[in-house]
């Protein structure tokens, strides 16, 4: 029989394995601390939604709905979308729950997986992993502030190096109308200079040409009237009072005018950090206010600010530490029998295999049995199941980081000390409670 090829993971996702999975964890367990030590509680929302979701959330006019989303129609005839991003899902989720109902603001934090249809490279991936936080109710610059100096604080934690803060204010939908129609009118008077995507965007959304990578675009956008310059003068003091407190936190950062991030949702508050590290790719997290988001999916009028940050990008540009592994408090090794080669030429040498296959599976039942009793004793407890000598037991043991080792041979087994270096012969029956004895001594 031929053998059959070989089947890999799609282009753009990526397994992860050992010491990367701890790397995670450890990333993990970073924004939890930081998070819920802020009064962030996690929340998971299902990978597919419904396309409507993000095509009246996330805006008709992004990349993400036009380009990125996967979607599929279930075998009713629904369409359902994986999830490209975490805001708009869990914006849903609040008006589902009526969150509305609880102490304002409610503050969410995730690590989730998302999906776009993206060119894959170093940084940017079709599968990816954000962690993220939200703030839902309350419009207090205060939490625009908390929220920036919150991402600050997880990518210092995990070591991301040469990071910017860039930041913005992209004003309320109503103080953008007389802005808007002058940006319009800038765009219409260069369209010939104008990339295609963008001269089709200049009725729907016209500041998405400050994205653009087009040359002739950039160069237009260079003499583009400024949104800051167009802020109502409520817009223009919660701006101020945002950066007054991140000034009070001590968070340094650069206003850009020209940052507008890639969501039809956000107003007021944008920000993005940059990693210098990262080269091209250099985005790794952001986000901004949503005040009409909610309300766009049906809820009560609500204001809310959140981020994400992409873990693959933290993990390029930082030194998270992983995650450290439990500590193996009992290895249970299987003791050697009587060697069936030194009968060999014994009218009797059945009954010895007989005898020797008997007595191996009692070993095993007997060690099983402990590395049971050790476990629902709260011990760290792993056992043999590789076929190994006597000797590559204890090596394997001793590779593991073991404290203890249970050389099980029966009613008795000879119980070693790792660490200290002793050992003794004890009844099988024991062990858990010697390993606990000598646990409490250390």
């Amino acid at each position: 029989m031929s053998r059959a090829e070989q089947i890999k993971a799609p282009r753009g996702t990526f397994d992860v394995l050992g010491e990367q999975a701890r790397i995670r964890a450890g990333l993990q367990e970073s924004a939890r601390k930081i998070l819920e030590g802020a009064g962030y509680e996690r929340i998971e929302t299902p990978t597919m939604e419904a396309t409507e979701l993000f095509a009246r959330g996330v805006g008709e006019s992004t990349d993400i709905v036009q380009k990125e989303m996967f979607t599929l129609q279930d075998g009713g005839g629904r369409s359902l979308t994986l999830r490209p991003e975490g805001t708009a899902p869990i914006c849903r989720a609040y008006v589902e729950h009526g969150m509305h109902k609880r102490k304002q603001p409610v503050k969410l934090w995730y690590m989730s997986s998302f999906f776009r249809h993206e060119r894959a490279q170093a940084g940017r991936y079709r599968q990816f992993w954000q962690v993220g936080a939200e703030a839902l109710g309350s419009e207090d610059p205060a939490v625009d502030a908390e929220s920036i100096v919150l991402l600050a604080a997880l990518l210092e934690e995990l070591g991301v190096r040469e990071v910017r803060l860039r930041l913005s204010s992209l004003g309320s939908s109503e103080s953008r109308v007389q802005y808007r129609e002058r940006l319009q009118a800038h765009l219409r008077e260069h369209e010939a200079s104008l990339s295609d995507e963008v001269k089709s965007r200049i009725e729907l959304n016209p500041l998405r040409a400050f994205d653009s990578d087009h040359e002739g675009t950039r160069r237009v956008m260079q003499s583009a009237p400024r949104l800051l310059d167009y802020l109502s003068p409520e817009d223009g003091e919660h701006f101020a009072q945002v950066r007054e407190l991140l000034d009070t936190a001590e968070v340094a950062y650069e206003v850009d005018p020209t940052l507008v991030r890639g969501l039809d949702y956000y107003t007021r508050t944008v920000f993005e950090f940059t990693s210098d590290a990262l080269g091209a790719q250099s985005g790794v997290g952001g986000g901004g206010r949503y005040d009409g988001l909610v309300e766009m999916l049906g809820g009560v009028p609500t204001p809310g600010i959140g981020w994400a940050a992409g873990v693959e990008r933290i993990l390029l540009a930082g030194e998270p530490a992983p995650l450290a592994a439990s500590p193996l408090d009992l290895f249970v090794a299987l003791g050697e029998e009587s060697s069936v080669e030194q009968h060999r030429g014994r009218d009797d040498l059945d009954d010895v295999l007989t005898h020797g296959s008997d007595m191996r599976s009692s070993i095993k039942k007997a060690a099983f049995g402990v590395m049971g009793a050790a476990r629902s004793a709260g011990l760290m407890s792993q056992m043999e199941l590789g076929g190994r000598s006597l000797k590559g037991q204890l090596g394997y043991a001793n590779a593991l980081g073991a404290r203890y080792v249970a050389i099980v041979e029966g009613e008795e087994t000879v119980l070693k000390d790792m660490q200290g270096g002793g050992q003794e012969t004890i009844s099988t029956g024991t062990v858990v409670h010697a390993v606990l004895r000598g646990l409490r001594t250390l």
